[in-house]
């Protein structure tokens, strides 16, 4: 069941499921509300929490209207793109051959056949991006889960709208957001030692925070620079 509570000028719609527990959600672009909450809960105790949490939703609505997002990509020459954190112009070379990407000092090199869409070209940088993504986050993932003592399932490395990571415990599944071979390797590390932490603490409590603080006592300052960093463009419906 789906219904709505006001706080103000804030709209916060509202989810009632078989959960367990409360989950307070701020989306991009514009920062809908959202919160999920287990069935047997009612409306006048569900105001009483938003409101609790009502600083908080006004932080990340903050957050979402100051954070920078990039411009749309058109895939022409020497236009910007990155990678761990560096910069590359962009150079399209047509040919009678099969796409690929290539990196040289400075520049990212896409070959594609004469006459190739924008969509297409896209497509192949896509494509390059997410194995960078999974190349890198394949050591990582080992590392981290010698340190943390557990054992992750299956690794989806995918575009993501609203996370930079996911963790399923049950099916102990990690997912990546593709715009992550973007930033600085330190936020990939971050997320993935974040996601597997979550595999001994399903929640955002007191004793995840002691594990990451344990394990990777930087956390917060890689934390800290993905926060900063320009978010992708994003089409919103």
């Amino acid at each position: 069941m789906a219904t709505e509570l006001h706080l103000g000028d804030i709209a916060v719609d509202v989810v009632f499921k078989d959960i367990k527990h409360i989950h307070l959600s701020v989306y991009p672009p514009d920062g809908r509300v959202r919160i999920a909450a287990p069935a047997r809960m009612n409306l006048d105790s569900l105001r009483v929490y938003a409101v609790s949490r009502l600083a908080w939703i006004k932080q990340q609505q903050r957050k979402l209207r100051e954070q920078a997002r990039e411009t749309p990509r058109e895939f022409l020459d020497r236009e910007s793109h990155s990678l761990w954190g560096s910069r590359y112009l962009l150079k399209v070379i047509e040919e009678d051959a099969a796409p690929s990407v290539a990196l040289n000092p400075g520049t990212l090199l896409l070959r594609v056949r004469p006459g190739t869409s924008e969509e297409k070209r896209q497509a192949v940088i896509a494509a390059w991006y997410r194995q960078q993504l999974r190349e890198a986050a394949t050591g990582l993932i080992a590392r981290w889960e010698t340190v943390l003592g557990v054992q992750a399932g299956r690794v989806f490395v995918q575009r993501m709208k609203t996370r930079w990571g996911s963790c399923n415990p049950a099916s102990r599944a990690i997912r990546l957001n593709t715009e992550l071979a973007k930033k600085p390797v330190q936020c990939l590390e971050y997320i993935v030692a974040h996601e597997l932490t979550h595999l001994l603490e399903r929640h955002h409590n007191a004793r995840f925070t002691a594990l990451l603080d344990e394990k990777m006592p930087q956390w917060r300052q890689y934390r800290d620079m993905l926060n900063r960093l320009p978010l992708g463009h994003e089409e919103w419906d």
